[in-house]
């Protein structure tokens, strides 16, 4: 990943910190919270695409659950960098590697 998505977080954060008056701390948590709601957000999407509530029906499209995924990355990004605001890219970049090598292991390993 590119250290331009990892500005636009750091933007992000800096937008949402305007806007509040809480604690650091209490920020901090919330923003992790949120990933949950958007985790929510991506299932509601996905029932609708199925047809599985009988009241709403086919609610949705693919590209709504898409987009509700993408809302959860981006959530989890900034709860990242509210968590280790110096370090958040390089820390992701460590752990992505360290998943990745999961793929490249036999298997049972």
């Amino acid at each position: 990943m590119d250290d331009s998505a990892w500005q636009t977080v750091d933007r992000l954060v800096a937008w949402l910190d305007q806007g509040s008056s809480l604690p650091a701390d209490t920020k901090t948590m919330l923003q992790i919270l949120k990933i949950t709601e958007e985790a929510g957000e991506v299932a509601e999407a996905l029932i609708g695409v199925t047809g599985q509530n009988p009241r709403k029906g086919f609610s949705h499209s693919w590209q709504d659950v898409e987009n509700e995924l993408c809302d959860v990355i981006i959530t989890a990004m900034v709860a990242l960098a509210r968590v280790n605001p110096q370090g958040a890219g390089a820390l992701f970049e460590q752990h992505l590697a360290a998943v990745a090598t999961r793929c490249d292991a036999p298997a049972g390993s």
